[in-house]
């Protein structure tokens, strides 16, 4: 039988349709599931506990009924159908206090799959363009073997730096195109998310070289020594694996401090330039937290390759594998005599065997008795306290706590200082919304207590919340002036 470019293509097809990205995809409710995982752990936390999970669907699930979609299923249940479907992951971290979810990878790339859809990228943009020649100029560069044309090429750069040096000196200065520049910061914020669908894939892969390794183990029949010969060499497998080499040459370079620092520096000056006043709050705060999340993600991977090394040498020094390989071998027995006796027993045949239960026999449900909370609550009235008062140290606790954007804070504060001599938190906040409400507060506070002068007086504040109302506080008159402005680079 002759197999066509279409039969392979097919069969091909039809096994990534049994994978979560295309089930997800195809399911029958996948708007609201694709809506509900994109929400909660897509756009804002890469992974919640299950509480705070749980808390978080309840509401929308409670909105969603409202506006007569059918969902009548609690969180709870939700969230282990969608974990038995392959979209979510479960972790339990060291430490922690309850399991923790995060999306699976092939979960991950339907949601961006589908958001793409809705916002879809521009196919031909000469950001994208630019990023070809110049890879493809590069690679030609660093592959030439011929001295000659190498040297010449370095002095052709070199004079077209020297030209670009003294046009500047000469006051012809042309910067990027606020146009260009915004669809290259677009360009720069979806290949960053691709990686973070990257590490999942990483480590989905050492996973599964994982398994590959404790099964190898589990038929190996030889002598404890060569097992554990056998787990080293399984252990430099993961490691040198393709996706291992990646993953380290990727780790050198984000964990080297002079590409860490050069990267912090770079965001640092792309968000405040003046194209970046168009970008929305999601991409600003993307581009903030680039950093923290490339190392958090790859922290991960990192961490997820250590714990495979150490649990596989417990897994041989602890004897272990010669429990699990005796259960094995009797699993194998068993079925051996199942298929020796198929044709001699019938499936319908009855045998004259009792199998007796190993787990308790509930004989009356009388014997369950219900928990009720109010028997445990203790007795009198709930009771009003007094507000405690907040000081400078307090507000320092909570800028160490919360993930305020002080790079815009102190463009703002660096803005106002050029136009006037000294500003204070309510002249800066009155020229500048307050687009992390409370937090924006907060952190020009900790600003001021640090770089600015302290006044006797108290000022009042206003900004918009979340929720579109006008909120106003009572604080420290603190101002920001010109001679300390250097502290605010």
């Amino acid at each position: 039988m002759r197999h066509t470019k279409a039969d392979n293509a097919i069969a091909t097809y039809r096994r990534l349709r049994e994978q979560s990205l295309w089930r997800l995809l195809a399911s029958a409710n996948g708007p609201a599931v694709i809506g509900l995982l994109q929400t909660h752990l897509f756009e804002g936390d890469r992974r919640l506990p299950a509480s705070i999970l749980y808390e978080r669907l309840d509401r929308d699930l409670e909105d969603l009924r409202a506006q007569g979609v059918d969902l009548p299923q609690t969180a709870q249940a939700y969230v282990a159908d969608w974990l038995a479907a392959g979209y979510l992951e479960r972790r339990f971290p060291p430490g922690a206090s309850e399991e923790e979810y995060e999306l699976s990878a092939g979960a991950a790339a339907a949601i961006r799959f589908a958001a793409g859809l809705v916002e879809p990228r521009t196919m031909a943009t000469e950001s994208r363009l630019a990023v070809v020649i110049q890879q493809l100029v590069r690679l030609a560069e660093e592959t030439d073997t011929n001295p000659e044309t190498r040297v010449a090429t370095l002095l052709s750069e070199r004079e077209r730096i020297d030209e670009q040096i003294e046009a500047i000196r000469h006051g012809r200065l042309q910067p990027l195109p606020e146009a260009r520049a915004l669809e290259r910061v677009h360009e720069i914020i979806a290949l960053a998310d691709d990686l973070a669908g990257d590490f999942r894939r990483v480590r989905d892969r050492f996973e599964q070289l994982n398994r590959d390794l404790r099964e190898r183990l589990m038929d190996n029949d030889a002598s404890r020594g060569e097992v554990l010969e056998a787990l080293f060499a399984g252990v430099d497998v993961i490691a040198d694996s393709e996706a291992g080499q990646t993953f380290s040459a990727f780790w050198r370079l984000l964990t080297n401090p002079d590409q860490s620092s050069a990267l912090d520096q770079a965001i640092d000056e792309v968000v405040s330039r003046d194209f970046a006043g168009q970008l929305d709050i999601r991409d600003r705060r993307f581009l903030l937290r680039l950093t923290p999340m490339l190392l958090e993600q790859g922290g991960m991977v990192h961490e997820v390759l250590q714990h495979f090394a150490r649990s596989l040498r417990h897994f041989v020094q602890s004897r272990e594998y010669l429990e699990q390989r005796r259960f094995n071998q009797l699993l194998k027995d068993a079925q051996r005599v199942a298929l020796s006796l198929k044709d001699e027993v019938r499936a319908t045949d009855t045998l004259e065997y009792t199998l007796p239960l190993t787990s308790s026999r509930l004989r009356s449900l009388a014997q369950w008795v219900l928990f009720d909370p109010a028997a445990q609550a203790p007795g009198g009235g709930m009771q009003e306290g007094e507000g405690a008062p907040i000081d400078l140290d307090t507000v320092g606790e909570l800028v160490a706590q919360s993930e305020i954007d002080f790079r815009m804070l102190k463009a703002n504060i660096r803005a106002m200082l050029r136009e006037r001599s000294q500003a204070s938190i309510g002249e800066v906040m009155s020229r500048f919304p307050a687009t992390q409400g409370l937090g924006s507060v907060v952190g020009y506070m900790a600003l001021g207590a640090r770089h600015g002068v302290r006044s006797d007086r108290i000022e009042t504040v206003e900004w918009e919340g979340q929720d579109e109302r006008r909120r106003r506080a009572r604080i420290p008159s603190l101002y920001f002036v010109r001679e300390r402005v250097h502290e605010l680079a």
